[in-house]
């Protein structure tokens, strides 16, 4: 509290004090601004005129030093024009004199519930950023290091990303790790999974829509991309979309212009695309399942994570993340491993890579009796056996009339026939063991003239 009248800072002392605040003042803007430069206020509440510095010095000099610190102005009735000014300069509000203590009480109360928000908000991205950054990528591996490495190389670039891998590799925590280390870390990211959402809701999620474009279009709706403007939009499993999706991105990513379902006029914007794939995108280029011209747009530079069994290095380093991120999470105090259940998880070939390993580790402490992890707390396809592979004769053993398609059909349908027994039959399971969308599933299927299995539980 900020006045040059004693009267006055004696009596708004003892009330918000009162009130349950901590108070202090000042005689004078000199005093203040000493005060404010030691740190940890909150608020300020500063009369307009005062001697030598008044409150439009302070307030300059409080946004100087703290931009978060909310100002509120006391003045005159007659100088509401200088107040207003001070509101175009931050000033979070202004009371005129003579006032009733029912507003200083209504006014300090909503003052600090937003300096909490602001806190709280502040908090919460700093969380969000240290979650991303590359130190808390986890591998040590060579491979791993070659990952982080080009990562840390083109994350402040304006190029468009390419990030390819098996489902779980992390392809998504890569993504984020690049956005926030790039100079639009402060702007929105937005995910968008490709094989998640129906073809015929794809454009409209994107781009949005015009009320009345179509049956159930009540409102006009912003797309994805018109919400990540001046951030990032992250295209998971863009090997999903479909081929009249991709004319349409294409042109979004070429030109930075689209046109919502049913609209007519153009929209502009300004928005860096990282995408990611499951598939060989390059083979459903030849196969004509996915646009060149698209490829090439979005394999400006190429991630590729590599999956987690061929970095076992990593499972050991892996294992004790997670156990710290969900012993704290769960309320547990897991702090070890036993050996031979450390050398299960390391000998099996986690087919969902590191996802499947995340998963494995919240399990088996949610169900863990002691403060370490035992091989009964692990998932008896762990315990008791490796997942099976198909075998692959080698070079020297293709028959006659085999060739590279052929073989890779027969160890596909060997891994789908897998799935759909352990999965009961049930589809949606099996694509979830072999880690791949539903729809995709179902292709593959149609493609090796299968058709067996259910689509859901019944």
């Amino acid at each position: 509290m900020v006045d040059d009248e004693l009267s006055m800072r004696e009596f708004l002392e003892i009330f918000l004090a009162r009130q349950g605040y901590a108070v202090e003042t000042a005689a004078n803007g000199e005093e203040a601004i000493a005060r404010l430069e030691a740190g940890g206020v909150d608020l300020v509440i500063c009369d307009m005129m005062m001697p030598k510095l008044g409150g439009m010095d302070v307030l300059r000099k409080a946004r100087e030093l703290d931009p978060s610190v909310l100002f509120v102005m006391v003045t005159a009735f007659a100088s509401t024009e200088s107040a207003v000014e001070a509101m175009k300069l931050g000033a979070y509000d202004y009371i005129t004199k003579p006032f009733q203590v029912d507003v200083i009480k209504l006014t300090v109360a909503k003052a600090l519930e937003k300096s909490r928000l602001i806190r709280d908000n502040r908090r919460l991205q700093k969380e969000i950023e240290s979650r991303y950054i590359f130190e808390n990528l986890v591998g040590q591996s060579a491979q791993m290091q070659q990952v982080f490495e080009v990562i840390r190389r083109v994350a402040g670039t304006r190029s468009n990303i390419l990030i390819s891998g098996e489902s779980g590799t992390g392809k998504e925590l890569v993504a984020r790790a690049i956005h926030f280390n790039s100079p639009r870390r402060e702007k929105p990211f937005v995910t968008v999974n490709c094989g998640a959402i129906p073809a015929d809701l794809l454009e409209s999620e994107l781009f949005g829509h015009k009320k009345g474009a179509f049956t159930g279009a009540y409102a006009d709706k912003r797309g994805l991309f018109e919400t990540a403007n001046l951030g990032t939009i992250f295209l998971d499993e863009i090997g999903e979309a479909p081929l009249s999706i991709q004319v349409k991105l294409l042109r979004a990513i070429q030109d930075k212009t689209f046109t919502p379902v049913g609209g007519l006029a153009e929209i502009l914007v300004d928005v860096r695309v990282l995408a990611a794939s499951n598939r060989d995108l390059e083979a459903e280029v030849k196969a004509g399942r996915f646009r060149e011209d698209l490829f090439y747009r979005l394999n400006v530079i190429q991630v590729v994570i590599p999956p987690l069994r061929d970095r076992r290095e990593d499972i050991g380093l892996l294992l004790r993340h997670f156990i710290t991120r969900y012993s704290q999470e769960i309320g547990k105090e897991v702090r070890a491993v036993e050996p031979e259940a450390e050398a299960a998880l390391k000998n099996y070939d986690w087919p969902g890579n590191v996802r499947e390993l995340e998963n494995t580790v919240e399990r088996a402490i949610s169900l863990a009796h002691s403060d370490t992890l035992s091989l009964a707390d692990l998932p008896e396809k762990v315990r008791c056996r490796q997942p099976v592979s198909p075998s692959l004769p080698s070079l020297s053993r293709i028959r006659p009339g085999q060739n590279l398609e052929s073989l890779l059909a027969e160890a596909e349908r060997k891994l789908i026939e897998e799935a759909l027994a352990q999965s009961g039959g049930v589809k949606k399971k099996a694509a979830e063991l072999l880690g791949v969308s539903f729809r995709s599933f179902r292709y593959r299927l149609e493609k090796l003239g299968m058709d067996g299995g259910k689509d859901d539980e019944d």
